[in-house]
């Protein structure tokens, strides 16, 4: 049974599972989004546990997600957006992310999305081709790295015919494909530059497989996109949302978006310590008290998570002031130098904070905390695979040489 079900996962598809639905009205401010992120937030915190101990890809929610418009807040009014900052759509990321980890980074794309179109110039025809989309509760995954080689190079290649384009390769850590109607790659054209575009996720020759297999973030829909001589037609190339030899604002929200994911997990971890606590947990033997919310160690470990999260969620949301400080700066290079370094600094610690807060949920109850029916681990597996993005070695690194020589963090899109 278990190879029938690894089979299924595993076999190449192109259908959404969810249908599109209707999408509400765009949201006039971000007002609007809290009211809407209040209502759906709790139905997908409530079986998140579950659906990872199922292996159960939430298509459903992110339909929900798009269609509350809640991938849009950065899009600015004059677009029929609600015109949020970098801090407010973070606030939103931290809270998906408390809810459920897996969807929030399986959504990761879209919010870079808008923020290369925000940076980019002389592409109004594009901005209005995807922010209508977005408004319209469509969802854009990635086809993303590919195994083998030097990190970060490109083998799949694009090349012309007949009036089109055909791609063939294949990527993995495609995060969010399986959730997309869009799925947005890179190949490299006959002269070895680097070729952007998207196509649907019905185009023929794409296929998307669900073999993602990871100790944690298992539900992000991360695994291969296979283009076999797949057509792409010219109005479907993107320009390149930033070069990779200048700093811009688009890497500094992707990579801030990990450590809101952290956060979340953090404060995740303290919502489970505590129901375990309240409703689960006995005292040890020798526990001076007679519930285990009496006993002062619960109670200081308890207090260790929600310390742990608070100030990984506090880093998170300066970070993203800081970016926002370097758009309001025009996004001069210094402006965006001292966001990547903050960036990096929020990353360094949400990464801490959430591995800490995932081992101390352990310490508020005894063996049967180790129980699968309560899927517990699932808090450092999901903070661990995060981590591994990208090393938090770097991160501080980046920023010693930053305060000790002046020395800005690299271009080449980990900053």
């Amino acid at each position: 049974m278990a190879e029938d079900d690894l089979a299924a996962r595993t076999a190449p598809t192109n259908a959404h599972p969810a249908p599109p639905g209707q999408p509400l009205p765009p949201a006039p401010d971000v007002a609007t989004l809290r009211v809407r992120a209040a209502a759906l937030l709790p139905d997908i915190a409530r079986e998140a546990a579950d659906r990872e101990l199922r292996r159960e890809l939430p298509y459903a929610l992110a339909r929900q997600v798009a269609n509350a418009g809640l991938l849009t807040f950065r899009i600015p009014r004059a677009y029929g957006g609600p015109g949020g900052s970098v801090r407010e759509a973070f606030a939103f990321v931290i809270d998906l992310a408390a809810a459920d980890a897996n969807l929030a980074q399986a959504l990761r794309p879209n919010f870079a999305l808008v923020e290369g179109l925000l940076a980019g110039q002389d592409n109004e025809a594009e901005r209005r081709r995807w922010f209508d989309r977005l408004l319209a509760g469509q969802i854009l995954g990635n086809g993303g790295m590919e195994r083998g080689g030097k990190h970060g190079d490109v083998k799949t290649t694009i090349v012309p015919r007949d009036g089109h384009f055909v791609v063939h390769g294949t990527k993995y850590y495609s995060t969010g494909a399986l959730y997309a109607d869009w799925v947005t790659s890179i190949a490299v054209d006959e002269a070895g530059e680097e070729t952007h575009f998207a196509v649907p996720r019905d185009r023929a020759g794409m296929a998307l497989v669900d073999d993602f297999d990871t100790i944690g973030q298992r539900l992000t829909a991360s695994g291969s996109t296979h283009f076999d001589q797949t057509r792409v037609e010219a109005d479907e190339l993107r320009p390149s949302p930033f070069s990779r030899g200048r700093r811009n604002a688009v890497t500094p929200v992707l990579q801030l978006f990990l450590a809101a994911t952290e956060a979340g997990i953090a404060r995740n971890a303290l919502t489970d310590a505590t129901w375990y606590a309240r409703h689960k947990a006995r005292p040890i033997k020798h526990s001076s008290a007679a519930r285990s919310v009496d006993d002062p160690y619960v109670q200081e470990t308890i207090g260790q998570i929600a310390a742990q999260a608070f100030a990984a969620e506090a880093a998170v949301l300066r970070a993203a002031e800081a970016i926002d400080a370097a758009w309001a700066d025009g996004l001069g290079d210094a402006a965006l130098t001292r966001a990547s370094v903050e960036v990096a600094q929020a990353q360094y610690f949400a990464v801490a904070a959430a591995l800490r807060s995932a081992e101390l949920v352990f310490d508020v109850g005894g063996a049967s905390t180790c129980d699968r029916q309560y899927n517990l681990d699932r808090h450092w597996r999901n903070a661990r695979t995060v981590a591994n993005h990208n090393p938090r070695q770097w991160k501080a690194a980046a920023v010693g040489a930053w305060l000790l020589k002046d020395e800005p963090p690299p271009t080449t899109g980990l900053f």
